[in-house]
């Protein structure tokens, strides 16, 4: 049952839509409706500016770390910590508050590996980076940083922490399938 409520202490803390709530403080543009209308950090730039989205991307780090914290203070374990990432995950790529239309949960992955283990999170940060760096594209270096983290924690992890990564990975990209169609298609646009 803890495992529950671990989710749903991350799916609260994912809800939190940093791009949506900002937009509206600050009264910028709705990013829904322009760019890849997706809630995250990387459309927030290219709708809104560097400083905007880089706003963003600390929150939405942020938020995972929160989640992570407070399921692990609450249930003492990292697998808790574990459990609420996810959720936290969850709940931005799919927050109820807005019709289940979120981001796409990288800056929150990035987050709760941090949190998780620091060193072995900047291994995945790394192959992440390089992948940007080559590429032009934040989809593929999102990508690779997915893929590369439950490789990454194996050691690390017991075998719940390492299905929840691999959910994790299969999630990210499941939600970047329209960027690797369009990176198929060599369609996708470059970052600089």
């Amino acid at each position: 049952m803890f495992r529950l409520y671990c989710f749903l202490i991350g799916y609260i803390f994912g809800c939190f839509q940093t791009a949506y709530v900002l937009g509206k403080i600050f009264k910028k543009p709705d990013i829904r409706k322009y760019g890849s209308g997706n809630l995250g950090a990387t459309n927030a730039n290219r709708v809104l500016g560097f400083k905007f989205g880089f706003a963003v991307f600390i929150l939405d780090i942020l938020k995972a770390i929160f989640g992570y914290l407070l399921a692990r203070y609450f249930f003492g374990s990292d697998l808790a910590g574990i459990w609420s990432g996810l959720g936290v995950i969850a709940g931005h790529d799919f927050p109820v508050f807005l019709n289940f239309k979120g981001g796409k949960g990288i800056a929150c992955l990035i987050g709760l590996i941090l949190i998780f283990d620091w060193r072995l999170a900047f291994v995945c940060y790394f192959f992440g980076l390089v992948a940007i760096l080559i590429s032009h594209k934040i989809s593929v270096g999102s990508l690779l940083l997915a893929l590369s983290m439950p490789i990454v924690f194996f050691k690390k992890s017991n075998f719940e922490i390492l299905i929840l990564f691999i959910v994790i990975a299969i999630l990210s990209f499941w939600q970047h399938r329209k960027n690797i169609l369009r990176i198929i298609k060599k369609e996708e646009p470059n970052f600089f």
